[in-house]
This record gives structure tokens, sequence and C-alpha cells, in this order.
């Protein structure tokens, strides 16, 4: 038994989760927030045979496809202690981080 953790932006959620549950991937879905941009994430939590592993990460990969995206990043105005002006600056958000994990024991009580 395999857990795969995936984090992925929330415009692709649905539609992964969409995905997965067509080809009886069961999913747990977590609202969480990214650390750089501080903004909306999801992460899923599936549990499958190791034998389905890769057709999971497969139709990951097809639906969560990365782009450009204008975010805005604080920077400290000179001179001055404690003054951010935020500037427009271009991120690749999007895609997938993926973990796969061993699971030791499974119970469904």
């Amino acid at each position: 038994m395999k857990l795969i953790i995936a984090v992925v932006q929330d415009e692709d959620a649905q539609k992964l989760i969409s995905t997965l549950m067509n080809e009886g991937f069961g999913v747990t879905k977590l609202a969480t927030t990214g650390g750089f941009l501080r903004a909306g994430n999801t992460t899923l939590l599936i549990g499958t045979e190791k034998e389905r592993v890769e057709l999971a990460l497969s139709l990951i990969e097809k639906v969560c496809k990365s782009r450009k995206q204008i975010a805005t990043s604080p920077s400290p105005v000179s001179g001055t202690t404690g003054v951010y002006m935020p500037y427009p600056i271009e991120v690749t958000v999007g895609g997938a981080t993926v973990f796969v994990l061993d699971v030791e024991e499974f119970k469904k009580i």
C-alpha cells in the first residue's frame, strides 16, 4: 500500500479530483496555503496499491500543468525601516509537488 501526497494549485484541484475518482482512486482533499506566495493550494491524500502508483502519477502530471503568473513581492523601501512596497515579479505556478510514501498499516474503520 502507498500514500500519495500531492500539493496542487487550487484551480487544478477539482479537475484532478474528478479525474482520479473516475479511475477508481479514493481522494481526501485538504485546503492548505503555500509558504512562498502565501496563496491557497490543495493537498490531496491518495491511498492506493503499489501497482497503481504510476497511473496516479501520470494523471496528476496530465492535469496539473505549470504556468506563469504575475505576483507581488514585498521589498523594503530604501532609507525607511519597516516600509514595504510590493513590486510585480513573474513566477511559475501550478504543476504539482508529489510525495509517495510506504504505508505500514491501513485500516478503514
